[in-house]
């Protein structure tokens, strides 16, 4: 907190501040027992009416009356990772976005539009990395217009968390009444430890994902739209561990240029606990650094501990969150 020279906290914090990072001080309400002050950092998103909206890392907006402010200051921005690769946030949106093509893409000045008749948020959701070349509300107007021509909820994918990301969309967003429906971290890590971590013998890659992959694949019913948006990307591949009643392991990993992601790993039930996931990032991660990556990335949900636990001892840590909010109902027809 900033500490005039008197020694008392200070109020350093404005309206001209909204955008920045801040880190503020204020008393806490009656009912919280025991603390006197609460602590809030994160991004200014807006201040008005004498109330101070906060976006947290995590993408959790808090609001903070203005009168019960006692110190406040902006912050530089989050230090950088001293482990894993260093990345912005815009360089790994892309590369994310590369790695789960839709099937069909427009643009909107600087957004993507994206569609892939329903088949996972993520393509099917705009990536608004820049300016839509319109005001706010016109840019999703025309955006809910897009998607409703399509059958489908129009949704935008947002990020927290890093220098560069889009806690001031959030926030409009929130105020226009968009849902956020869902959050996950995006999580990043060097590659050859991920490669020394097993054998990976046993494993079978291949470009393609046949019946076998698919039949353990999570998302039972697979259409060829699905089929599409699984095998785009710059160099794709599918890793199986065969077993006696169908695959015991499987995973996806697609290489573009220093990354590499992981995707769809998953272990049969009565398998799992011997290995078989390390494995099938193992032997996909040796595939990787053959073809010039040095640096890996995925997507891992904020409530799944177990996943966490693993990708940290493999060297992963959190780069930044990212929410798909969805457009707000219609009246009267549900949706």
């Amino acid at each position: 907190m900033e500490i005039s020279a008197a020694g008392r906290l200070e109020v350093r914090i404005t309206t001209a501040d909204v955008g920045k990072r801040v880190s503020v001080r204020c008393l806490s309400e009656p009912r919280v027992a025991g603390e006197k002050f609460t602590d809030t950092v994160g991004v200014l998103t807006s201040w008005t009416d004498g109330v101070l909206l906060i976006t947290r890392k995590s993408g959790e907006s808090v609001r903070v009356a203005q009168s019960a402010l006692v110190a406040g200051k902006v912050v530089p921005p989050a230090p950088a990772r001293r482990r894993g690769p260093a990345a912005s946030y815009e360089e790994l949106a892309r590369v994310a976005a590369r790695a789960w093509r839709p099937v069909e893409s427009e643009r909107l000045g600087e957004w993507e539009l994206r569609a892939a008749a329903g088949f996972t948020r993520r393509a099917n959701s705009v990536l608004p990395l820049g300016d839509p070349g319109l005001p706010l509300d016109e840019a999703l107007t025309a955006v809910r217009r897009w998607y409703g021509e399509r059958g489908l909820p129009a949704y935008v994918q947002t990020a927290t968390g890093a220098e560069g990301t889009q806690e001031l969309l959030c926030a409009e967003l929130e105020r226009r009444g968009w849902a956020r429906e869902v959050t996950a971290e995006l999580w990043i890590g060097g590659l050859a430890p991920v490669a020394d971590l097993a054998e990976g013998t046993g494993v079978v890659l291949s470009r393609e994902a046949d019946e076998a992959w698919l039949s353990r694949y999570q998302r039972k019913g697979v259409s060829e739209v699905a089929l599409r948006v699984l095998g785009a990307g710059p160099s794709v591949w599918f890793a199986t561990v065969p077993g006696a009643d169908g695959p015991a392991a499987i995973g996806r990993c697609v290489v573009d240029g220093r990354w590499a992601s992981f995707a769809a790993v998953e272990v049969d039930p009565a398998q799992r606990r011997r290995g078989l996931g390390t494995a099938v990032m193992a032997a996909l991660a040796r595939r990787a650094l053959e073809e010039g990556a040095s640096a890996a990335w995925l997507q891992v949900e904020t409530d799944n501990a177990g996943a966490r636990a693993l990708y940290a001892g493999m060297g992963f840590a959190a780069h930044h969150a990212y929410h798909h909010y969805r457009e707000p109902a219609k009246a009267g027809t549900g949706r």
